[in-house]
């Protein structure tokens, strides 16, 4: 289901994005960074997390931390991560397949200014064995996303 909704958002906001699908599991960063032979910091993997009572999504680079601090005073409370349990239920796709793409109902999303080091990242595609191939800016675009810079710096 979820990857249907991720080609329904395609086919109406971007006919020229394909939606990838691979027989290789690529639900983790390490193993979407090979299937795709790209560098891990190349994943654009998204964080769904709860804030207060809101629910929001965080696209970060695959090898980006969150840095708590800056998050809570970016997006106005302490951050916590959902429970794996919660995360299909609320945004439509499985764990490893989480994307700002297609979700079941609008949410806040967010990209991390990290994402703009690439030309091109790899965000999954609404199951663990799919993913696109897009600009950042265009992603952010596209999820009506505010850029912000949540993520510890790298090293």
């Amino acid at each position: 289901m979820s990857l249907a909704s991720v080609r329904a958002f395609f086919a109406e906001k971007a006919p020229d994005i394909a939606v990838l699908e691979l027989e290789t599991r690529t639900a983790t960063v390490a193993e979407a960074a090979a299937a795709h032979g790209v560098a891990p910091a190349q994943i654009a993997k998204t964080l769904s997390l709860r804030v207060g009572d809101q629910i929001v999504l965080v696209v970060t680079r695959g090898d980006a931390r969150l840095d708590n601090k800056k998050a809570k005073a970016v997006l106005g409370g302490k951050v916590r991560m959902l429970d794996l349990a919660e995360v299909e239920g609320i945004t439509g796709h499985p764990v490893g397949g989480v994307c700002p793409f297609g979700l079941i109902a609008p949410l806040p999303v967010y990209c991390d200014v990290s994402l703009k080091a690439f030309d091109e990242v790899v965000p999954a595609a609404g199951s663990t064995h799919s993913a696109v191939r897009i600009a950042p800016e265009r992603m952010a675009a596209l999820t009506a996303a505010t850029w912000v810079d949540v993520c510890a710096a790298a090293g």
